[in-house]
């Protein structure tokens, strides 16, 4: 299948995109600037130039393809007010883009978040996240779900995904580390952050996209819950930097998120799918590290 993917440069995209083009499929790939283009070439994908504001090229490219793959958001955390206008661009984006897919039944695979449950790990059944600082994004996945014409597909992340010891809420923690010279958690840390290796996390939206019937979603969880003071520590040892719980307010608009217990399961993905992680576990991968 010709497969454009938004966001494919990232973390995740570029695994998703090297994924695909693994087993078979020729890869477009959105790309906002010469130097995006050239790693996407180097991948042996086809760049395109635009990104999630240029909705005409969304739907000329997505009208093209077989299928669509989408992973970019403008991941500004800095305010709550950026935080809208990012959702606000990404829902116009995927109606752009699912507009242009209707008829038939071509996948769009859109990324969600594993959804927080009190008392409990989160399962495939449950409803999206429907709270929190980027909630809203949740609108935009409910929407690809319920869409009539379009295999309208989500996979659901874990809040780190990572690759060398990098990325997601971990990768967060890691940044503020890196400028504050303590590496904080929220509370006593106990609160548990599902987690998943980007490579692994790959092969899901590539199964999800091959064979996921529409209007469902999927978790790509391998750990179902780190405690974020077990990563805090080995954040710690590794930059060489105290540990110490700090308040939630010290984190931002994401305080709230990162403060919140939210194991996850994706047992009924495994089963389904036929998928199985095989790479590093997240407190294996943060032994990668670099002070």
């Amino acid at each position: 299948m010709r497969i454009f993917v938004t966001g494919g440069t990232g973390l995740i995209g570029s695994a998703v995109v090297a994924e695909l083009i693994e087993h078979g499929h020729d890869v477009i790939v959105l790309t906002r600037s010469d130097a995006s283009a050239d790693v996407v070439r180097a991948a042996g994908a086809e760049p395109v130039r635009g990104d999630l504001a240029d909705l005409d090229v969304l739907r000329a490219v997505a009208g093209g393809a077989d299928g669509v793959i989408h992973l970019a958001f403008d991941n500004d955390f800095t305010t709550p007010e950026a935080i809208v206008r990012a959702i606000a661009q990404e829902a116009a984006a995927v109606d752009a883009m699912a507009g242009a897919l209707r008829g038939g039944d071509r996948p769009l695979v859109t990324v969600a978040g594993t959804p927080a449950v009190p008392g409990r790990a989160s399962t495939e059944d449950d409803p999206q996240l429907a709270s929190g600082p980027v909630a809203g994004r949740a609108v935009t996945v409910q929407s690809v779900l319920d869409l009539d014409g379009v295999r309208g597909i989500a996979v659901r992340m874990p809040r780190t995904v990572h690759n060398n010891g990098t990325g997601g809420f971990a990768g967060l923690l890691t940044q503020m580390a890196r400028r504050s010279g303590v590496v904080g958690y929220p509370g006593d840390g106990a609160q548990r952050w599902p987690a998943v290796h980007a490579l692994d996390a790959a092969a899901v939206f590539r199964l999800a996209l091959e064979f996921a019937p529409p209007g469902t979603a999927w978790h790509a969880v391998d750990d179902e819950g780190v405690a974020v003071r077990d990563m805090a520590e080995v954040i710690g040892r590794r930059l060489g930097l105290p540990v110490r719980s700090l308040p939630e307010e010290s984190f931002g608009p994401l305080g709230v998120a990162f403060a919140t217990d939210q194991p996850s399961t994706s047992i009924i993905t495994r089963e389904a799918l036929g998928w199985e992680p095989t790479h590093p576990s997240l407190l294996e991968d943060l032994e990668n590290l670099q002070p």
